[in-house]
């Protein structure tokens, strides 16, 4: 649904070219949930805005639904970008406009006729809750409210595509949560494709079935987030699950082991210390829930001899665990 390759932004500074998204290659399927983390400065913002040629890049293409968007006049981009939503930070609504005229906005845009425009926004409100707050104006809604605006607005056009730039930075942790659970729904209800850039481990947690690691514009780590969970030294595995304890026992092997899927909740280190009649203690960690998985980490000492601390290593990775030293 979302092919990027080679893709590179370069600004022009007093102090020399400011490299923002630099050969980065994405691929997102048709129905998928990615999320692209990192730090602010990371290229995120760039990358987004590349995606639906509101920043042409420099190199490298764009191609959304099967059109390569790098090469539409600007007729033909536009056209194009009625395929493409897009929800922002800090919503973008017209104060002036009640929130039924600001979902509207977007529809006068395409030029769809009065009569169709108000039975599209009457089922939009519908659909993220809003109906009861159609004449209500931006300075009268909470947040929350005001970014389920956005969201409808952001549909009117019948997209496939749904780009997110930090659309829950800006609210609590429980309207966040509110936020995410409607973005789920819609990607499962409409079969949308939604790319979202975020620095909030929760998102990803929550709702990406896949996502990148973004630094100095470049991707360090990308794939699914089940995949990611058992790459060896995985920068998202570690966010994801961070792990306090100590990193080393006198007399003990300590690791740290990932698991994912009904291994998560199967268990494991029961059957490891039943097995080599060896003590385990669990240092920290948890299982949690995520959007395709469950997955579970745990930083573990285990307390045998080291010739039964390493056949209970090889047991773990005949489980399907992976394993790793604590850093």
């Amino acid at each position: 649904m979302i092919e990027i390759s080679g893709l590179r932004k370069t600004y022009r500074a007093k102090r020399g070219d400011v490299v923002a998204v630099d050969g980065v290659d994405l691929h997102v399927g048709e129905g998928e949930v990615f999320g692209v983390l990192g730090r602010s400065g990371a290229g995120k913002s760039t990358l987004l805005r590349c995606v639906n040629m509101l920043e042409r890049p420099d190199a490298g293409t764009v191609t959304v639904d099967g059109v390569e968007l790098t090469t539409l006049r600007r007729k033909q981009l536009r056209l194009a970008r009625h395929g493409i939503g897009m929800i922002h930070q800090h919503f973008a609504l017209l104060s002036s406009r009640t929130v039924a005229a600001n979902v509207a906005f977007a529809l006068e845009v395409t030029g769809t006729p009065r009569a169709e425009r108000k039975t599209r926004v009457a089922e939009l409100l519908e659909l993220v809750g809003l109906s009861d707050r159609a004449e209500a104006y931006p300075a009268q809604l909470s947040g929350g409210q005001k970014q389920r605006v956005g969201i409808a607005r952001a549909l009117a056009a019948r997209p496939k595509v749904l780009l997110s730039d930090e659309a829950t930075s800006a609210l609590d942790p429980e309207t966040t949560e509110s936020i995410l659970r409607l973005l789920l729904d819609l990607n499962r209800r409409l079969g949308l494709t939604i790319l979202l850039i975020t620095h909030e481990m929760t998102v990803v947690k929550r709702i990406c079935t896949s996502a990148a690691v973004m630094r100095d514009g470049r991707f360090v780590e990308s794939g699914t987030v089940a995949d990611l969970l058992q790459q060896p030294g995985s920068e998202l595995a570690r966010d994801l699950f961070p792990l306090d304890g100590p990193v080393a026992i006198p007399g003990a092997t300590v690791i740290d082991v990932t698991v994912s899927g009904a291994d998560a909740d199967a268990p494991i280190i029961a059957d490891l210390a039943r097995r080599f009649e060896t003590d385990v203690r669990i240092l920290g960690g948890a299982v949690e829930t995520l959007a395709t998985t469950r997955a579970g980490r745990w930083r573990l000492a285990l307390l045998g001899s080291p010739d039964d601390n390493s056949k209970a290593l090889d047991f773990l990775r005949e489980r399907g665990a992976q394993v790793g030293v604590p850093a």
